[in-house]
């Protein structure tokens, strides 16, 4: 049964649409009909990296992460799913392990695993829902992984409070796709939440479950959150965006607990992302300059810092924690949100690659969601 798919048909190219076969989903794998799709950072940026990122793909390939739709096969083994069931999925087609186009979510059919799949109420739209996989999966990752920050896994009970002992996370970045994830995980684990954002979205991020926001272009940011940090003990810290692995790594060495900065984003030159392809050479080696540099910072300061792997969870236990064990309810009664707000963009494939380059541009508080 052929339908239709987004692909980037050469390294560097622009998207085109054609046609893709319909796979029948494996052993603990779903077939979803998507309904809409989101668009992440991870897109434009192999698209214009070329090599740089993700070279295990082969061309052509269809990316995308983050679907949500209706499932219309189940595959052996798989209990926890019907054909028509409503769910959200994170598509691991780009990641090495998987590296299927069948598993990309920039088509009308995509094959998903059911450990980062979840069920959805009736009350959340597809459009809505579609934005939370890479970036749940993100932040629960650096929160939950033993790799990482290992923190206690969230729950649909209230998390039991320890007064002689406030544990805290410094979540750098909160209105970002990752950051609202991070944030209502955290909360629901049982940590407080002291965030950054902008001013105009320091209600958002306080809604979402943070104790304490603060302005990221303040000249006083990194006294103002060391000082909130007083009477707390520090678990780590999740740093998302332009140099918020420098500013966590400064405040973490600070302060009492924990001394590990998950990094969720890379810190960029201050040239930024190349405007034309031949500027990405140069680029990859700035930026690899660039993190070296603040590796070494943190070493100095004797804070441990590591990249998120966002698809990491498709091997191990969170996965399930996540996208079975506590999602589906707390979704359910209304405990975790979507967020950030979708901008919907389009209806229609052809609205892809119009979306990744919105993306690229920037966009505040909000993910671009194409609709199918």
């Amino acid at each position: 049964m052929p339908h239709q798919a987004a692909y980037i048909p050469a390294k560097k190219a622009q998207l085109e649409i054609s046609t893709a076969e319909y796979t029948k989903p494996g052993e603990n794998k779903i077939t979803v009909k998507n309904g809409a799709v989101a668009i992440n950072p991870l897109d434009w940026f192999k698209q214009g990296s070329g090599d740089l990122f993700a070279p295990w793909i082969k061309y052509p390939h269809i990316m995308g992460s983050d679907l949500a739709g209706e499932v219309v096969e189940v595959g052996p083994g798989v209990t926890r799913f019907k054909v028509g069931d409503r769910v959200v999925a994170h598509a691991v087609g780009m990641d090495k392990r998987s590296n299927k186009s069948s598993e990309g979510a920039f088509q009308e059919y995509t094959v998903v695993q059911t450990n980062l799949s979840s069920q959805i109420p009736d009350h959340i739209s597809y459009e809505a829902a579609c934005v939370l996989p890479l970036g749940l999966s993100t932040a629960s990752c650096g929160l939950f992984m033993k790799d990482y920050l290992a923190l206690r896994h969230p729950t649909n009970e209230k998390p039991v409070s320890v007064p002689d002992k406030r544990e805290a996370i410094l979540i750098w970045g909160g209105s970002t796709s990752v950051g609202c994830n991070a944030i209502q995980l955290a909360t629901a684990a049982g940590y407080e939440v002291i965030t950054t954002a902008g001013p105009h979205n320091h209600a958002l991020v306080k809604k979402l479950g943070a104790v304490e926001a603060f302005d990221y272009n303040s000249p006083t940011v990194i006294e103002d959150i060391v000082a909130a940090f007083k009477d707390r003990v520090s678990v780590g810290a999740m740093a998302i965006g332009p140099k918020s692995l420098a500013y966590c790594v400064d405040i973490i060495a600070r302060i009492p607990g924990r001394k590990f900065v998950a990094q969720a984003s890379v810190d960029l030159p201050a040239s930024g992302f190349p405007q034309g392809i031949l500027d990405w050479p140069a680029f990859g080696l700035q930026m690899g300059i660039s993190m070296m540099s603040l590796k070494t910072k943190a070493l100095l300061k004797r804070v441990q810092a590591k990249f998120i792997w966002g698809s990491d969870n498709m091997e191990n236990e969170v996965g399930k924690a996540i996208y079975e064990d506590y999602l589906p309810r707390a979704l359910q009664d209304g405990r975790f949100v979507p967020a950030p707000e979708p901008y919907v963009l389009g209806k229609g494939l052809e609205h892809i690659q119009e979306g990744m380059d919105l993306n690229r541009k920037g966009v505040s508080a909000k993910k671009v969601v194409v609709t199918l």
